[in-house]
């Protein structure tokens, strides 16, 4: 009779190199602590304007067209949406420079569409204003107490983005934790967290669920489908995106978006951080 294998020695052998078993069965402390190093491969890309040699290579590998590069006044432009990028490092193989490079920055959530577009050479500042700011925790803080309740709406998703919500619940991650509880009703939600790019045939279910959800009530458009249509945008069976139907309190980009990154856009829902990109740019103490 053959054995089983011990369980330690598989969840060893499973776990990533310099990182050991017992890293990987802890409930992370992020986003009410600090978050571990990220392993690699490293997903999110970056654009160094200084390396830049305006060939256009980036964009013309982009799938979605999350990239463009061009010339006014004899000076090269590019732009990086956040927004429409499926995190598919193809970018980054193509740029002949080396101006295109990985980071592990995860916490990519915003408020506003455009902060998740960049465009070099640019002057943005990188920090959102105090004002808003201030606005947006104490009407959060008073109407949700630090406690959340969400019903996920799959309007026409792949399902990527649906196995990183489900990877929340997981002791690795324990969304409840926080206080943020996924439930069956719109009935008994505070707010939607949507995937997809709206097919024609979600939106009214889509419209329906939101009018079910008690006022005072929010969505959140998780990734590259859920916020520009992704791969899908031009399609004439996509809306192309949860702000072309319902208003959008927090953008969460990423094809699909890490649990990390799902944290941090839900605690930024709450009010509980801080916004770290502006127009593009990523807040200081990010690895180069």
């Amino acid at each position: 009779m053959t054995s089983r294998p011990d369980l330690r020695t598989v969840v060893s052998a499973a776990a990533p190199a310099g990182r050991s078993a017992r890293d990987e069965s802890q409930t992370l402390r992020y986003p009410l602590g600090p978050l571990p190093v990220l392993p690699r491969p490293w997903r999110t890309p970056r654009h160094d304007a200084g390396r830049c040699d305006g060939t256009g290579a980036c964009a013309t590998a982009c799938p979605t067209g999350a990239l463009e590069v061009t010339s006014t006044g004899g000076q090269d432009r590019v732009t990086l949406d956040y927004g429409k990028c499926l995190f598919c490092s193809l970018c980054v193989d193509a740029c002949p420079s080396g101006a295109m490079t990985s980071t592990p920055f995860e916490e990519l959530s915003v408020r506003r569409r455009g902060d998740l577009i960049a465009v070099h050479p640019s002057v943005a500042s990188l920090n959102p204003s105090d004002e808003l700011r201030r606005e947006v925790a104490t009407s959060v803080g008073r109407l949700f107490a630090g406690s959340l309740s969400i019903r996920a709406v799959d309007a026409g998703s792949c399902n990527g983005c649906e196995v990183e919500v489900g990877a929340l619940l997981w002791p690795r991650y324990d969304l409840e934790r926080l206080g943020i509880h996924l439930v069956a009703s719109p009935r008994h939600a505070d707010a939607l967290l949507v995937t997809g790019p709206v097919t024609r045939n979600m939106r009214q279910a889509l419209e329906k669920t939101y009018r079910a959800v008690p006022p005072p009530r929010f969505v959140l458009a998780v990734g590259a489908c859920g916020i520009s249509g992704g791969p899908f945008a031009g399609s004439a069976e996509v809306e192309g995106g949860v702000d072309r139907v319902l208003p959008v309190e927090v953008y969460i980009p990423g094809c699909p978006p890490s649990p990390v990154a799902l944290l941090h856009g839900l605690w930024l829902a709450l009010g509980k951080v801080e916004q770290r990109m502006v127009r593009g740019e990523f807040s200081s103490g990010i690895p180069p």
